[in-house]
């Protein structure tokens, strides 16, 4: 029973230690293009504002990626609220291609500028190349869900999350952005 407890207890410390230890570090520099065939670099093109970040690194993880789209471009973007408020804010979803993957970068891309609001273009960035300093840095332990960072003005990470969109994870991620 007490190696049960010890094994609970490491799980639960390993998590904790795995929602935080980002916070606070300087996001990781990536490059990628949107789908206005725009070259973008975060965080270096982005300082002076707050700026949301999801990142998917696999086709079940666009999947949920593509679950907070349409609430985060209502609420940041179209500011489809009830009393609108003028966020000063960046965002960015980015699916990234890496190993044999990157094949498909192209075909991805051209057949995402067809079927995607066009209102939405730039702010989906493309990310071609290795992904092992983003797991590492970043610290993606499931390939199969979405990982979120809201960063503020100077490019530091103050806020994460993961998975499919919950009504509670965009409220949160308001708090940091409206401050």
């Amino acid at each position: 029973m007490n190696h049960l407890k010890a094994i609970f207890f490491c799980v639960f410390l390993i998590l904790l230690m795995q929602g935080n230890a980002q916070k606070g570090e300087l996001f990781p520099t990536i490059e990628g293009e949107s789908l206005t065939n725009k070259m973008v670099t975060l965080p270096a093109d982005v300082t002076g504002k707050f700026t949301l970040i999801g990142m998917a690194c696999s086709k079940k993880s666009e999947e949920d990626l593509e679950s907070w789209l349409v609430p985060v471009y209502d609420l940041f973007i179209d500011k489809v609220t009830f009393i609108p408020i003028d966020y000063d804010v960046n965002i960015f979803f980015i699916p990234m291609f890496s190993g044999i993957k990157q094949g498909a970068y192209q075909s991805v891309m051209e057949n995402s500028k067809k079927q995607l609001d066009p209102k939405l273009a730039p702010h989906v960035l493309f990310y071609k190349g290795s992904i092992k300093e983003y797991k590492e840095k970043l610290f993606f332990t499931n390939k199969d869900i979405p990982y979120f960072f809201v960063l503020d003005k100077t490019g530091m990470i103050v806020y994460t999350t993961s998975g499919e969109y919950t009504p509670e994870k965009l409220d949160k991620m308001e708090e940091f952005i409206s401050q």
